[in-house]
This record gives structure tokens, C-alpha cells and sequence, in this order.
């Protein structure tokens, strides 16, 4: 097929096909351009169209139509046919003849070459038509135009291929996000989930209320209730003072002191402002709310704790205090503390943020149960301790300057019922006291001489031993010499014979010294340490004194004479009423104690230990000693007054013995005297012992020891209803017997 020629088409004349410039002037429509933009839908030009009409309506002769190659819609043909010049296609042969009338026209055939385009797959090419009438001759070859190999359309990019590729870069994808999320759910889980979970979560502190004291009924002595601390943040407070006058008639606190408080500081070793400052703790509910009322800048209020003294100063010797911070400090509240305090619980929760600042359901959740304290229920009657504190103080008024004791046992069991302090303080503020010593328990700090109340352990060991019987009776001098120091009597006997009931009625030292003579300083110590001289009696009071006993080795030739009668020796009051505790349960010492259960959280009662007893006089030597001693209360007659007398208590038979000692202060002692008595009732079967000393600087203890016994065994009596002797009269004593 020869090549396309690149010289412009030309037509029969010679001219450029298309061309207007230095042509003949055509029949519009004629060739060109023009004419291509004059070709109608069907394959035919407008002039073709006319030109056939006006030859059936002049000639006669029959219209003809140049058929389409194909049925099928080329959208590029007419396109094509522009570029062509109006042909149909580079294998189209345009035919010239002269039309009737002397006009030459084109007549555009159909190429017997049809271009089968891409989109006629479905059906063939339809034949072409030939056009009836005489053939039209054949243009020479010289003049025939070179075919031209039709343009075939782009191809089109196959899609197939793109959505494979597409389709496996998404699998591929999405397979990577589910491994990894596969990964970070059962790998990683843990360690994702709590990574921001400190920033959710909440703790919330769980209180645990300290244990409460009670008496042996189950009286509240002291326990805590829910109060609240007043704090401020100073860097939040806008006007101090104003502050300070507003909260200091409802806090009781000055507003000098209010304001102080408030101011800002740094914290030590640090450059950062305190922003928290105690105002006052264990403020009232009702207060709080009034402070909250207010409404102040920088001052909040939040959960305390505050423990409440029903009795003030009742027992406070006894019970102690405890800090702002509920640890105990002094008495049993310091000694029971690991057993009163409460563990504090928590309670860690996951919350939402912002508006949403509430516990999410279904996560993290964490509970430490709070830990209430346990409760102490001591032996102390709460009326009888009461009555022993009001009437000690009342007679402890008479002299100035001056310390007390008592003590109430219950003889069978040891438990002690009432054990009272002078000078006494309120436990619910125990800063207002005179001197810190006030707030000791002088029954077990409290170190005196025991002086004549002494003189039952010297008998009574005497008597165990055999060295005397109830009916021994010997010549007492009126002084006797030991180690260079000479003893007298307060009673003296000239030297006339005396018997035992006589020597503890009227107190005879020199009697005392002989019999000690004969017992021995061995069997005296023995017996000293048998009644619970020199050692602790482990009541549960903290800082119990231990006392002392000179050992035998020791004594000088003066000790000889003064520790039978009381002296040279360091005892508590406690461990003397113990002492003649076991004179009363019939020779048997049993260890005085304070706590009767311990109370659990839930309500469960542990019995305190079993007290030590032992077995220190027959019960035989113990009635004969306290029948003797029954003459320290009743001997009245033209040979003198007994010591005790005052000591008597109306309807009941009292057994006991009145001591004049000294007092001592880290070893050294006192100016003054400490009187005492220590009596039992009934004495023919005894259901109570009860001590009582008394220290004073001018040495009124004596007067006031044996009144104050008096009041209080009446009042245990009564109070336990135990009936009156079945007698009144005790024996009837002969102090010098003939």
C-alpha cells in the first residue's frame, strides 16, 4: 500500500481541497471543510442531499442515497471524515461526475472496506449497498489517492488487572491492622490496659473507728466518734484576719492564733508553699456544717475522728489520752494501743473524667476492708470508781500540796473495782493540769514506805512459821536499840506484857522488832516476796513501779529494826492491797488485774489471762491473822484507843491496819508523811479490800486515811448489798493480858 503523501489533498482542478483562496467559486457545501461541516448523521453531505433533489425535480431521475457501511454508531466518524476532507475513509475513492444542468458534483460512496470497530463484536459488518442506476466510471489510477490504514481508537487500559491489585493492597492491609490488633489484645493486653489507669483511678480512704473502753457492765468509759478537722490553704486564703474573726468563736481558738496558722510558708527543704494547715480537729458535725455555711476561701473541712470521755476526769487516771491522730499516749490507751487502734481500709475505683467523674461500672475496682479497733472491758465499776474518786478528793481538800490513792479489790477474783488518783484531770483535756505527774496513776507510781501496814506481812509470816500463835503474849519494852538506832513506841507498854491483837492495835514497833528477831531476815524477805513486795503485779497499767526489798545480804544492824516495821522497804499502794488481799482469801494471793475481755471487732469476748495465785498462808494462820487484826478497829478501853477506830464501819465486822511511812521521789525521800489504812469486810468472810494513802507535805495523811477507808467500804457495801456481820461486836481483845 503506498505511503500516505504528507502534500495537502487536492482535487481534480488542482486546488487544495478544503481551500476557498484562488479557487473557482463553489456551490456551498461543495468539498472542504465546509462540506464536512455540512455532512449530516447518515453519511451524506447537505449538497449531496439537494443535489439529488434537484435532479429528480428537474430530471426525472430517481434520488440516490450513499449507503453506511455499518449500522453499528461510530461515535469517531464524523470526526474522521473532517480530518479526510469529508471522505468516509483513507480506502474511500471520491467520484466526480457532472451533475444534469452542467455542474459538477461529488457523489460519496460507501467503501466496500468496512473499519470493524471495537464495539461491533456482537454482529457483523453489514455488506454494503450499491446504488441503483449506471456505474459511474472509474477515476485512473494515476489519479486515485493513496489508501490510508484507518486509525484505530486507544486502547483502553484492561481493569481488571488495577482491581486485583487494589483489591490485594486492601487484604494486605487490612490483615496487617488485624494482626496487630490481635497482638495487642492477648500480648499486650495488661500492659496497655494499665498504663492509663493511675490517671482513672480514685482512692478513697476507708475509716476504722479505735476500739472503746467500757466498765465490767458495759458502761462507755471513753470512745471515738465521727467529727471533723477544720483546715485551711493558705495560698487560697484571700483575707486572714477576716477569716481568722469569722471561724474563732465556733472553733474556740484565737484569732491571733487562727491568722498565724493561715499565713503562708514553705516547707522545710523545700521551695514549695504548704498548701495544708490544721485549724482544729474533732470539731462537731453541727459545727463543721455552720463552717461550711460560710462559705470561706481556702477553708474545707473533712472526716476526723474524736474520742469522747463520758465521765471527763472519771477513771482518767486509769484510761489515759490519746493524740489528735488517735494513737494513745498515757494510760490504758497507750498500753492497749495495738489492740484499740483500727487499720484503715481503701477503696481504689476507676472513674470517668470531667462531667463523668463517677465510678465506672465494670472496671477497675479494688476494696481493702477497713479494720475497726477492738474494746477493752475492764474490772472498774463505773458507779464505785465514781464514789471512790468523789470521796477521796473531798477528803483530800483538808490538806494542800497533797497526792492519794485508793484502791477497791474484789477478794475472791483480784479484780480491781475502783482505783483512784489525786490529784485527778479531765482525760478529754488533758493539757489543762498543773504539772504533768497529775496525770499518773498514783496506785502503781505512787512510792511510799508502807510504814506499820507492814507489820501484817511480819505477823502473818510469823505465824505461818510458827514463831508465834494467837495466844502469844510477851513483855514489850518502850524502845529497843538496833545498829545504833533506838525504836519507840507511840503506845508505850512499860515493859508489861503484851499479845499480839494489843501489838497491831496499838502498833508496837519494838513487839514487831522482836518477833522479826526470831523469824529471821531470810524468811521475812521470803515471805515479802510471796506477798508481791519487790516485783510488779502486772495489773496492765503502763510504768507500774516495781518497789524494792533490801536483800539479806545488805542489811545493815539498823535494817534489822526498820524493815519489820515497814521501812528500808519501797511498795505501791497497789502491791498492799494485794498483799492484804491474800490475808482476806484465806492465805491465797491472787494478782490483781484491771481488764476482764477484750472485744473484738465483731463483738467477741476474750477473757483477759488467768491471774497468778499462790498460796501464801494456811487458811487457818490467815482467819486467826485477820481476827487480830480486827483489833486495830474495835480496841477502845482504859488502856488505850486503838489506832483504826475512825476506820470503823457501822454493822460490819473491819479487819486492817493504819501506816504511817515516807514518801519517796527517784530515791529520795519526801518531806511529809504518807498516812494509810488497809481494811477488809466482813471480816469473818471477807468480800473486799480497800486501800487508802495519803501523802501531805505537813503530814495530815493519818487523818485523812482511815475516814476516807470508812466512807468507801460503806459504800462498796451497800452498793453489793453484802449483809451486815451477823454480829456486831468482834471478839473482845486483852491488850496486856495477866
Amino acid at each position: 500500500m503506498p505511503p500516505r503523501s504528507d502534500d495537502p489533498r487536492r482535487d481534480a482542478t488542482g486546488s487544495r481541497r478544503g481551500s476557498s483562496r484562488g479557487a473557482e467559486p463553489r456551490e456551498p457545501g461543495v468539498g472542504g471543510i465546509s462540506d464536512a461541516r455540512a455532512y449530516t448523521p447518515r453519511g451524506r453531505t447537505i449538497r449531496e442531499g439537494g443535489g439529488a433533489a434537484r435532479t429528480g425535480a428537474g430530471g426525472g431521475a430517481e434520488q440516490r442515497r450513499t449507503p453506511r457501511s455499518s449500522r453499528s454508531g461510530d461515535p469517531f466518524r464524523p470526526a474522521l471524515q473532517v480530518l479526510d476532507g469529508g471522505r468516509a475513509g483513507a480506502t474511500r475513492a471520491g467520484r466526480r461526475e457532472t451533475a444534469p444542468g452542467g455542474r459538477s458534483g461529488v457523489v460519496r460512496t460507501v467503501s466496500p472496506r468496512s473499519v470493524r470497530e471495537p464495539f461491533d463484536d456482537d454482529e457483523p459488518p453489514a455488506p454494503p449497498r450499491r446504488r441503483p442506476g449506471p456505474r459511474r466510471p472509474e477515476r485512473p489510477a494515476a489519479a486515485r489517492r493513496p489508501s490510508r490504514k484507518p486509525r484505530r481508537p486507544p486502547k483502553l487500559a484492561d481493569p481488571r488487572r488495577r482491581l486485583r491489585l487494589g483489591t490485594l493492597l486492601a487484604l494486605t492491609l487490612f490483615a496487617t491492622i488485624g494482626v496487630r490488633l490481635v497482638f495487642l489484645q492477648t500480648v499486650n493486653t495488661p500492659a496497655y490496659a494499665d498504663g492509663g489507669l493511675p490517671n482513672r483511678l480514685t482512692v478513697v480512704e476507708l475509716p476504722a473507728p479505735r476500739g472503746a473502753i467500757y466498765d465490767r457492765t458495759g458502761a462507755p468509759l471513753a470512745n471515738s466518734v465521727e467529727a471533723r478537722y477544720v483546715y485551711a490553704d493558705p495560698t487560697l486564703v484571700k483575707d486572714r484576719l477576716a477569716t481568722a474573726r469569722l471561724l474563732s468563736p465556733l472553733l474556740g481558738v484565737p484569732v491571733s492564733e487562727l491568722a498565724d496558722r493561715m499565713k503562708q510558708r514553705t516547707l522545710p527543704g523545700t521551695s514549695t508553699k504548704s498548701r495544708f494547715e490544721y485549724l482544729a480537729r474533732g470539731v462537731k458535725i453541727d459545727t463543721a456544717k455552720q463552717i461550711m455555711a460560710l462559705d470561706l476561701a481556702g477553708i474545707g473541712v473533712h472526716r476526723d475522728e474524736r474520742r469522747e470521755v463520758p465521765g471527763g476526769d472519771l477513771a482518767a487516771n486509769l484510761i489515759g489520752f490519746v493524740s489528735q491522730d488517735m494513737v494513745g499516749l498515757e494510760g490504758l490507751e497507750a498500753k492497749y494501743d495495738d489492740v484499740l487502734e483500727g487499720q484503715a481500709g481503701k477503696k481504689t475505683y476507676e472513674v470517668g473524667q470531667g462531667d463523668l467523674a463517677a465510678p465506672i461500672p465494670g472496671g477497675y475496682s479494688l476494696t481493702t476492708p477497713a479494720k475497726p479497733g477492738g474494746s477493752l472491758q475492764l474490772t472498774i465499776d463505773r458507779d464505785l470508781q465514781f464514789m471512790t474518786q468523789r470521796i477521796l478528793s473531798n477528803r483530800m481538800a483538808q490538806t494542800k500540796g497533797s497526792v492519794g490513792a485508793a484502791v477497791i479489790i474484789d477478794v475472791p477474783t483480784g479484780e480491781v473495782l475502783a482505783q483512784a488518783s489525786y490529784p485527778g484531770y479531765n482525760a478529754a483535756d488533758p493539757e489543762k493540769v498543773n504539772s504533768p505527774s497529775d496525770r499518773e496513776d498514783a496506785a502503781t507510781s505512787f512510792i511510799v514506805d508502807p510504814g506499820s501496814i507492814h507489820k501484817a506481812i511480819t505477823y502473818g509470816a510469823a505465824l505461818q512459821e510458827g514463831v508465834i500463835t494467837p495466844d502469844t503474849a510477851f513483855p514489850v519494852a518502850n524502845t529497843i536499840t538496833r545498829g545504833g538506832v533506838t525504836f519507840r513506841d507511840t503506845h508505850p507498854a512499860n515493859g508489861r506484857k503484851m499479845s499480839i491483837p494489843g501489838m497491831l492495835a496499838f502498833s508496837s514497833n519494838v513487839g514487831t522488832i522482836e518477833i522479826a528477831d526470831k523469824l529471821g531476815p531470810d524468811r521475812l524477805i521470803d515471805y515479802q516476796k510471796r506477798f508481791g513486795l519487790g516485783q510488779p503485779t502486772g495489773e496492765g497499767m503502763p510504768g507500774e513501779a516495781h518497789g524494792r526489798l533490801l536483800p539479806a545480804d545488805q542489811w545493815s544492824g539498823s535494817s534489822y529494826g526498820s524493815v519489820p516495821i515497814g521501812h528500808s522497804v519501797d511498795a505501791t499502794p497497789l502491791q498492799m492491797a494485794a498483799a492484804y488481799n491474800a490475808i482476806a482469801n484465806n492465805g491465797t494471793y491472787v494478782q490483781p488485774h484491771l481488764i476482764k475481755n477484750v472485744i473484738d471487732a465483731n463483738g467477741k469476748k476474750t477473757p483477759s489471762p488467768a491471774p497468778v495465785t499462790r498460796s501464801v498462808l494456811s487458811p487457818q494462820n490467815a482467819a486467826a491473822l485477820r481476827t487480830m487484826l480486827e483489833a486495830v478497829t474495835t480496841v477502845d478501853g482504859p488502856d488505850g484507843r486503838a489506832t483504826g477506830l475512825a476506820a470503823a464501819v457501822p454493822g460490819y465486822r473491819i479487819a486492817g491496819k493504819t501506816g504511817t511511812g515516807l514518801r519517796y521521789d527517784n530515791g529520795k525521800p519526801q518531806p511529809g508523811e504518807v498516812g494509810s489504812f488497809i481494811g477488809m469486810a466482813p471480816a469473818e468472810h471477807p468480800r473486799y479490800v480497800v486501800a487508802v494513802f495519803v501523802w501531805s507535805p505537813g503530814g495530815e495523811g493519818g487523818t485523812v486515811a482511815a475516814p476516807a477507808f470508812r466512807e468507801m467500804m460503806g459504800f462498796t457495801l451497800r452498793h453489793y448489798r453484802v449483809p451486815p456481820s451477823a454480829t456486831n461486836r468482834s471478839p473482845k481483845f486483852e491488850v496486856f493480858p495477866r
